[in-house]
């Protein structure tokens, strides 16, 4: 019985985490889980059309991949084929929600070709097993398959790995 006990939660587990090479479960963010920074539903089928790269940041971590962040600014992608999101884990820090929201209103204005999502109850966390205190940057295609997942800071050669990804679907 332990064992087909551990084996169903493995299983679960498992159905949780995203799979490079597959579209994700769909996830809407609105109401009490979150929502854009101008109070509308954000949807993860606006990954589709473009290639996107996704942070889902813990607050308290926001500058671990300042290096990436910079560097895929100065990249300059044409917009027509280039989105990024950038989903702020609330529920992963001490910080008041309305200090935060305040600072992601500034960095919406400071960035306005990037969409500033709130994620209020970890609900990322939850529905598609993302790391949960950390930084997760996820690329995808103009379908909205998952390319690239990677957890924490990013090293030069995942940088390297993450443009590459990039570059190759812009086409």
């Amino acid at each position: 019985m332990k064992k087909i006990f551990i084996a169903l939660l493995l299983s679960t587990l498992g159905a949780l985490a995203l799979t490079v090479g597959e579209v994700p479960p769909k996830v809407v963010l609105s109401g009490e889980n979150g929502g854009t920074i101008n109070g509308t539903d954000w949807n993860s089928e606006m990954l589709q059309g473009k290639v996107h790269v996704l942070f889902y940041v813990d607050p308290d971590k926001k500058s671990d991949n300042d290096a990436f962040i910079n560097a895929l600014h100065a990249k300059n992608y044409d917009l027509e084929k280039y989105g990024s999101v950038a989903i702020i884990n609330l529920k992963a820090t001490w910080l008041p929600n309305f200090a935060i929201e305040q600072k992601l209103k500034s960095k919406q204005q400071e960035f306005p070709d990037t969409l500033y999502v709130k994620d209020k109850t970890k609900y990322l966390v939850n529905a598609w097993g993302l790391a949960d205190d950390e930084i997760n940057v996820l690329i995808f295609d103009p379908k909205g398959i998952l390319l690239y997942d990677h957890i924490g800071t990013m090293q030069p050669s995942d940088m390297q790995t993450a443009f590459e990804m990039i570059e190759k679907n812009l086409k």
